[in-house]
């Protein structure tokens, strides 16, 4: 199979890290030509992808902030075959998959909305790994979820990666619950280190500091985006956190015992629930 990669950071490094290690074909393209060239050199990348062979491509995956991953679809749009899929790695769906959509019907070639559900605190190609994605979930967002041979050929062209569930879904739901189980966490994290205690965490801090401060070192520049392309989504998880934060400052505050302890159970009885 001949790959292409759009983006040498984390995420599209270690892409091609692992479409290489199954010994596909890989092309890409990075707006720092030395990372192309260390990718080159080092055997990552087989060659650079552009206009004269992203037509060979069987697959297209394109690891670029949204606006610059519809910057680049519509740019190299004329140039892709029929014959690719096209799949992005976006944090958020609905206007990415909205255009990209749209594109790909005009130019007839196959795009679908894509975000792999892995990565680190760290970003850079320097970071990537080729078992960055072993058992992780993929999620695919297509135009059409009820083509079953389609959505099959799509999870054998992302199964080389090594993910351990494909989970398909609309863009619309896509956004919903990604502001939960991913945007919420890292502004609760990157809010949460903000206590000037937080200075004096050496040798007071376990397991439950890590977890929780984890993903506060982020990049500002993409969350930013993120956040504000799924702003709707995110103002109704944030308002609902604080609605609960409150209800536990102000047990304490009052010195109520019995709500805390029934907050806490409540709590507790919902993780218990959703995680089956």
């Amino acid at each position: 199979m001949k790959v292409g990669i759009v983006g040498l950071g984390l995420i599209g490094g270690s892409l091609a890290r692992a479409y290489k290690r199954k010994n596909n074909t890989v092309y890409a393209m990075d707006t720092d030509n030395t990372i192309l060239d260390v990718a080159k050199m080092i055997s990552v990348v087989d060659d650079n992808l552009d206009k004269d062979n992203i037509g060979e491509c069987d697959l297209v995956i394109i690891a670029l902030y949204p606006k610059n991953a519809v910057t680049y679809l519509e740019t190299m749009a004329p140039y892709i075959a029929s014959k690719t899929i096209v799949i992005d790695c976006c944090g958020v769906k609905e206007e990415i998959c909205e255009k990209g959509f749209e594109i790909a019907g005009r130019y007839g070639f196959t795009f679908v909305g894509g975000h792999p559900m892995a990565g680190k605190q760290y970003s850079g190609f320097k970071y990537s790994s080729e078992d960055l994605f072993e058992d992780a979930s993929m999620i695919i967002v297509p135009e059409k979820c009820d083509d079953i041979e389609f959505l099959d050929k799509v999870k054998s062209m992302l199964m080389p990666v090594g993910f351990g569930k494909i989970t398909v879904c609309s863009a619309k739901e896509h956004d919903k619950v990604i502001s939960f189980t991913s945007q919420m966490p890292h502004i609760v994290s990157n809010a949460f280190i903000k206590s000037p205690t937080a200075k004096n965490h050496v040798g007071f801090s376990a397991g439950s500091y890590k977890d929780l401060t984890r993903v506060a070192w982020l990049n500002e520049n993409m969350w930013t985006e993120l956040f504000f392309e799924n702003k709707d989504n995110l103002i109704y998880e944030l308002d609902g956190f604080i609605h609960e934060l409150t209800k536990y400052r102000d047990a304490i505050k009052n010195n109520d015992r019995d709500e805390m302890r029934e907050l806490l159970r409540d709590g507790r009885i919902c993780k218990e629930e959703v995680d089956g």
